[in-house]
């Protein structure tokens, strides 16, 4: 009887271990790059400017350390409306104005494969008291980045203890105590959760690929020459909503199999 009773224990605390497991599952909508090797490398588009040149790097650092993924800096070429490039990201900053949102990221699916991502952060925000920290700007770049590999959230709550990563909504990206609550860990960085993520997501391979592509897909490659993007108005039906209940996730339907995918960082 004891042995058992130990084995359906061990058996419960198993099944715990897989539901908390695919409950922690954080892919955005399964999109992904194609590629046909094991491990890539996807070239990051420097927009920025000196305010925000530490905060690219360090990102563009901490990514690579993932097993399956390299970033590397390159120049950018998408002037202030970010736009995109075929077959890469295109990070950028810029007084967006009072729009609401503090980082934007947006990426071009063919499938469910994207073909092109910018990432915006928006100065209009970032030159206030509030967020012209280092702690910020790391957090919100490492995030905005991130999502263009085809990452979620961890967690979606700004009050509550930081999981220690960046793909992990806070009011104290530094962690610590603020205004009589631990925080607990800095959500500057990436943890090991989130590595685990992109081994996921990108543990098959393609028969083709979107990285370095010189054309995007006819959809996304036509929008992409277009102004804007920074409005609700340019995002298409909303999909889903952060933890104070607004909507942060967006779809734009641009016919033969194309979207336009947006997820937004809201200000606090």
């Amino acid at each position: 009887m004891r042995g058992l009773f130990m084995s359906v224990a061990m058996l419960g605390a198993t099944l715990l271990f897989f539901a908390t497991t695919a409950e922690a599952s954080h892919s955005w909508g399964g999109y992904h790059w194609a590629r046909t090797t094991p491990s890539f490398t996807l070239k990051l588009g420097d927009n920025v400017n000196v305010a925000w040149d530490a905060s690219l790097s360090l990102a563009s650092a901490d990514w690579s350390v993932s097993g399956v993924l390299d970033t590397t800096i390159v120049p950018g070429s998408a002037g202030r409306n970010c736009k995109a490039t075929p077959g890469m990201v295109q990070v950028c900053n810029a007084k967006y104005g009072n729009n609401g949102w503090l980082g934007i990221a947006q990426i071009w699916i063919s499938g469910s494969h994207i073909t092109q991502g910018t990432a915006k952060m928006n100065d209009t925000y970032f030159n206030t008291s509030k967020y012209n920290t280092q702690a910020w700007r790391r957090l919100v770049m490492c995030q905005e980045v991130a999502h263009a590999f085809g990452l979620d959230h961890q967690d979606e709550a700004f009050n509550n203890y930081n999981l220690g990563t960046c793909m992990d909504y806070t009011n104290a990206p530094s962690g610590g105590i603020v205004g009589n609550f631990n925080y607990g860990p800095s959500n500057e960085h990436p943890n090991l959760h989130d590595y685990e993520e992109l081994n996921v997501i990108y543990g098959h391979l393609d028969s083709s690929t979107t990285i370095k592509s010189s054309t995007a897909s006819r959809g996304a490659s036509v929008l992409a020459q277009s102004d804007g993007f920074e409005n609700a108005s340019d995002w298409g039906k909303a999909t889903g909503k952060d933890g104070n209940g607004r909507d942060n996730r967006f779809e734009r339907d641009l016919g033969n199999g194309n979207k336009l995918v947006t997820h937004i960082f809201w200000v606090q």
